[in-house]
């Protein structure tokens, strides 16, 4: 007597290893972008925290001259102002960014309203955006804003501005 047990089927069939497949191809498509956007927007913090020394010293410098920004517009100027050796960063994020002072600092009046400003300059892996920051003199504080420049360069990929 011959007696045949059945045994339960084992493994997947092509219909469903297609459909996990699909379900992984979507999933990295949206995850792929995302994942770039997130790692551009961590190169771009590198960049605006190695600014942070030179704001914090042109602060300085402005309060040690009367509020006028013009009188801290250059390394020489703040290291007269404040008494040390300063050397302003010019890159930043593995020299994806370039750090460069802006050309049109104001000096206001009576010590308050006088403008600071610095760019960063992305190169095309950065998506070539141009982040602006602005100090502008208050009666007891220098307040920075961020605005972004360049095609698609929003706080998406910058991390700043609106």
């Amino acid at each position: 007597m011959n007696i045949q047990l059945n045994r339960p089927q084992q493994g997947f069939t092509l219909i469903e290893l297609m459909i996990v497949v699909a379900i992984i191809g979507i999933l990295a498509a949206v995850a792929i972008p995302a994942y770039q956007d997130y790692v551009t927007r961590a190169k771009w913090q590198d960049a605006i925290t190695a600014l942070e020394s030179t704001k914090l010293q042109t602060a300085e410098c402005i309060q040690n001259m009367a509020g006028n920004p013009t009188s801290c517009d250059t390394d020489a100027e703040l290291n007269t102002a404040n008494g040390g050796t300063f050397a302003m960063p010019t890159s930043a994020a593995n020299g994806t960014v370039t750090i460069a002072r802006g050309a049109s600092w104001t000096a206001g009046t009576g010590g308050t309203g006088g403008t600071a400003i610095y760019t960063l300059t992305g190169t095309a892996p950065m998506g070539s955006c141009v982040v602006t920051a602005t100090g502008t003199v208050g009666t007891a504080n220098l307040n920075w804003a961020y605005v972004n420049s360049g095609t698609g360069c929003g706080k998406n990929k910058t991390g700043v501005g609106t």
